[in-house]
């Protein structure tokens, strides 16, 4: 069965150290597709179909390729596999994206929406307030808030294990957001459920990273900050941009600091080089404003 090769492909692929999070949910999704119809192999027209339904080019291709990529293996088995034409959807050539950097009051006006989400009197409203406030003040992956337990929080800090890159670290936090993290846990510990995830569904699951992606789309949508499905706009992991780059400026006018502050900033990111922390930086009014004055400084003292 088709979910049978996705499963071991999968597999394969996380025991080299790969998350392979959004390709396991694309290849199983496509798997439910073609086995509806009946075919327990990798068929053209059927990769051609299911890519075509997605919103976006870049979701049609990025759909396509994943297929592609996972029918070239199968058909080293199985030569009834059929690899779909890397081509059919256009060309993608690399560019980076321009991130949103949340604005506090975006942020502020985010939390407030999650705050009342429904079903009212339930956990999930203060779950989803306080994990998207956590996000913002302390630049975490999204995965590593999903991962939090009870004992990850310690009067220093959280503590993040093992997460991309092997790496553990201690993440400290700010006393207004220990505050509000300490709220939470109060309402938390009040839920029937032997998960120790400190962020859990109304029903005391764990959260997928889909379900939260999809909660935090929805937001933005209701607020303006974002079109309809297709359509470009913030996503979850601009929020990790956000708190580098408002980090940053907390040392305009210090060359010295900044230099002492990427430092610090890639460790706290948990990044495994500081060129990693470099791509999360880019150009906001007041960077280019201080950059400016910089300049002009440099200019006025120089003497040919």
């Amino acid at each position: 069965m088709l979910k049978e090769d996705v499963k071991r492909y999968v597999q394969h692929h996380r025991d080299l150290g790969f998350k392979y999070r959004v390709q396991s949910g694309l290849l199983n999704n496509f798997a439910s597709f073609a086995e509806a119809r009946g075919e327990p192999v990798v068929h053209s027209q059927s990769v051609i179909d299911w890519a075509g339904k997605a919103p976006s080019p870049q979701q049609q291709r990025n759909r396509l390729l994943t297929v592609r990529r996972f029918a070239l293996v199968m058909q080293t088995e199985d030569e009834r596999h059929q690899v779909p034409p890397s081509g059919l959807f256009g060309q993608l050539s690399f560019q980076r994206c321009i991130r949103h950097i949340f604005t506090t009051d975006e942020v502020l006006a985010l939390i407030q929406a999650a705050k009342q989400l429904p079903p009212a009197g339930t956990i999930r409203p203060a779950t989803f307030s306080t994990m998207f406030g956590l996000l913002a003040a302390t630049g975490l992956r999204s995965s590593e808030a999903l991962a939090l337990t009870f004992a990850d929080i310690t009067t220093d800090g959280l503590i993040v294990s093992e997460t991309k890159f092997r790496k553990s670290r201690l993440v400290p936090l700010h006393e207004t957001t220990m505050h509000v993290l300490e709220q939470y846990l109060t309402h938390r510990k009040r839920c029937r459920t032997k998960s120790d995830s400190v962020f859990v569904s109304q029903r005391g699951t764990s959260f997928s990273y889909v379900t939260v992606n999809h909660v935090f789309l929805a937001l933005l949508r209701n607020l303006g900050f974002r079109k309809g499905p297709g359509h470009p706009g913030p996503c979850l992991h601009d929020l990790r941009h956000t708190f580098a780059v408002r980090s940053l400026e907390q040392c305009i006018g210090d060359s010295e600091a900044i230099k002492r502050h990427m430092v610090g900033l890639s460790t706290y990111l948990g990044h495994a080089h500081i060129s990693d922390t470099y791509w999360y930086l880019q150009a906001t009014p007041r960077l280019m404003s201080q950059i400016s004055l910089d300049g002009e400084s440099l200019f006025q003292g120089y003497q040919p």
